[in-house]
């Protein structure tokens, strides 16, 4: 057993398992050869060919993770960012809240979790820089489309749009943390993702925030006009800056490389550095001999993994929980005692939006900070559950916050005591996400674009049902009950952690074991 996780009868190293520190001489010498940083054993040993993006300089890849992460925080606005004009939108086109919320932002959120499946396997196939750009020019195009609704007020073509903006999103929002599995290693993993995180969170806040002083001095439909411009740097950083990260070669001895020759592939020796102008097309042909329909399907089977099964509930539930609170706190500020116009209850996302620049980088610190330490505990050895230790923050907030956001608008509170149990719940969202997402890159890092899909198209199901009924719902029962209830389902989901701490290697050896790990292996 280490540190409570119990050790597998059948594998002593599972997949996730690593070895990144040494504890005494002897296993120093012995692990002479392996590639450090520091005192850390890289995991994955990168190989020694220049291309291997592991290889990267430190510069290039922070610079990569940075456009993307903003491109990725941008895209995300893109759902949530109406939510302070849903009274207005519903008013212009004489349609309930409820069809709004559901048709403009669940619509938005399915639309991106169903096309993930196509996305993410066909990056495997054909790479990421293709789809990550493609993804960007065509969402510049429907934010434009989405200011000219203003002049013709038809609210089909404004639910048309959407669809085409949350099937264009998938990549940049889908794609980012395989990304991250391409260029780092495990102790630096948790950092990065929390840049990812922080503008995640800054757009959905920040979005709503500037939105809605847009729809309150101009119009809904200019939020999408704005939207456009952003997407001009971004598209001119994707093709400048984010190449592609994707290497299929192997990470010992003599570097080769996948190459097609009349439909099939053969390894020949790739020890040249690619030059700046070859990076910078858009299109490398097959990079993998995957079938682009095995990898379409392979998110299914991948629920009945335990570490995906959990990260996918777990995460689903934090981010559609967080967006649901954003929603219902609309519909109850926009009404007496608070009685707060778009433009002030976009202001509202302010405190939320500085609890998440605190939480986000506190949350990737200790992710890496924490698997290091519990490494070095553990004889050097890393196992991925060591990154569920940040659920001991998240879940304790998450409660107080839902409790209290419930009860404060029940009793018709100062919106400072609102919005402070609202914050409190936020500073939750970052830690939770760092323990799903870093959990199950570890445990599945070749198979990081497919989990995801898995977890986002869940997320995007819950997202679909929450933004339909909720207003619904708490117009029936009330804040307190609504949010009572968030709580002990949150408390219910949180639970999952302990036996994927106490069982997860077992899970991991189990799995890799078994006739499906190894037929969605090959």
């Amino acid at each position: 057993m280490g540190l409570g996780v119990l050790d597998d009868a059948h594998m002593a190293a599972p997949p996730g398992t690593y070895t990144i520190g040494a504890q005494d001489n002897a296993d120093q010498a012995k692990d002479a050869s392996l590639k450090r940083d520091g005192d850390i054993i890289l995991q994955p040993q990168p190989s020694d060919d220049p291309n291997d993006p592991l290889n990267w300089s430190r510069a290039w890849k922070e610079s990569i993770i940075l456009i993307l992460a903003f491109a990725s925080g941008v895209t995300t606005a893109l759902g949530p960012m109406v939510t302070p004009g849903l009274q207005v939108i519903a008013a212009t086109y004489h349609v309930s809240i409820d069809l709004v919320s559901s048709l403009v932002i669940g619509f938005f959120a399915f639309w991106i979790g169903a096309t993930t499946f196509f996305t993410a396997s066909g990056a495997n196939v054909w790479g990421k820089r293709p789809f990550l750009f493609i993804s960007a020019i065509i969402l510049f195009l429907t934010c434009l489309w989405g200011q000219m609704i203003g002049y013709v007020h038809s609210f089909p073509q404004l639910a048309a749009m959407r669809v085409i903006q949350g099937m264009a999103s998938a990549p940049l929002e889908t794609l980012v943390t395989s990304t991250v599995s391409d260029l780092f290693f495990v102790h630096q993993r948790g950092t990065r993702l929390s840049i990812w995180g922080m503008m995640l969170a800054s757009g959905v806040l920040l979005g709503q925030t500037i939105s809605g002083a847009i729809i309150q001095n101009l119009s809904f439909e200019s939020t999408f006009g704005i939207s456009a411009i952003m997407y001009v740097p971004i598209l001119i950083g994707l093709y400048f800056v984010v190449v592609e990260t994707t290497y299929n070669g192997p990470r010992n001895g003599v570097p080769k490389i996948q190459i097609e020759e009349k439909g099939s592939f053969s390894e020949v020796d790739k020890a040249e550095k690619e030059t700046y102008r070859d990076r910078l097309r858009l299109f490398h042909g097959r990079l993998s001999s995957e079938s682009f329909w095995k990898g379409v399907w392979k998110p299914v089977p991948l629920i009945t993994y335990p570490a995906v099964l959990f990260s996918t509930v777990v995460y689903g539930i934090y981010y559609t929980f967080l967006l649901t609170i954003s929603i219902l706190a609309v519909t109850a500020l926009s009404l007496p005692p608070y009685n707060l116009n778009p433009a002030q209850i976009g202001l509202t996302n302010i405190p939320l939006l500085i609890v998440g620049f605190i939480g986000s980088p506190i949350s990737g610190w200790m992710a890496d900070w924490t698997a290091k330490f519990m490494a070095r505990r553990n004889n050097g050895v890393f196992e991925p559950e060591f990154r569920l230790v940040l659920m001991l923050v998240a879940v304790p907030f998450a409660t107080v916050g839902f409790i209290g956001f419930g009860y404060s608008l029940h009793n018709g509170a100062s919106i400072y005591q609102v919005m402070a149990f609202f914050s409190i719940y936020s500073f939750s969202v970052p830690f939770a996400s760092q323990a799903s997402l870093t959990y199950v890159i570890d445990c599945h890092p070749t198979d990081a674009n497919q989990a995801f899909v898995t977890i986002n198209f869940t997320k995007a199901v819950f997202t679909f049902l929450a933004t339909t009924y909720a207003n619904g719902w708490m117009m029936q029962v009330g804040p307190k009950t609504v949010f009572v209830t968030l709580a002990g389902i949150n408390l219910g989901v949180c639970s999952m952690t302990i036996p994927a701490y106490v069982f997860g290697k077992r899970f991991r050896s189990m799995i890799a074991r078994s006739t499906l790990g190894q037929k969605l292996a090959n």
